[in-house]
């Protein structure tokens, strides 16, 4: 009978455990998920200032649209963020761009 209430207090302690251990990498999940505003410095990043230093890669007017491109290949390509792409092209769809398609850069 001892044995037998042994190994139920190692259980009980081992379940414990491993809640906890879920728990845990539940959390360290989420965590990078969401990620982080700190940029190491220990200072929260400021994304306003982060988007003013982005200099566009093109100093073209438009941007013709690619088999494949979406907008944010388009993006990548030019140097012009998505939210900059989505203002200048008011009447943009993104989910239905065409090839072909003229989009403004400027």
């Amino acid at each position: 009978m001892e044995e037998k209430k042994k190994n139920s207090y190692i259980a009980r302690i081992l379940a414990a455990l491993a809640l906890l251990g879920t728990i845990l990498i539940i959390f360290v999940v989420i965590s990078g998920v969401t990620g982080s505003d700190d940029d190491g410095t220990g200072k929260k990043a400021n994304p306003a200032r982060q988007q003013q230093k982005v200099k566009p890669k093109t100093k073209a007017k438009t941007y013709e649209v690619e088999e494949g491109d979406t907008l944010t290949t388009i993006s990548r390509k030019t140097g012009i963020p998505v939210a900059r792409l989505k203002q200048l092209n008011s009447d943009l769809d993104p989910q239905a761009l065409q090839v072909g398609q003229e989009l403004k850069l400027r």
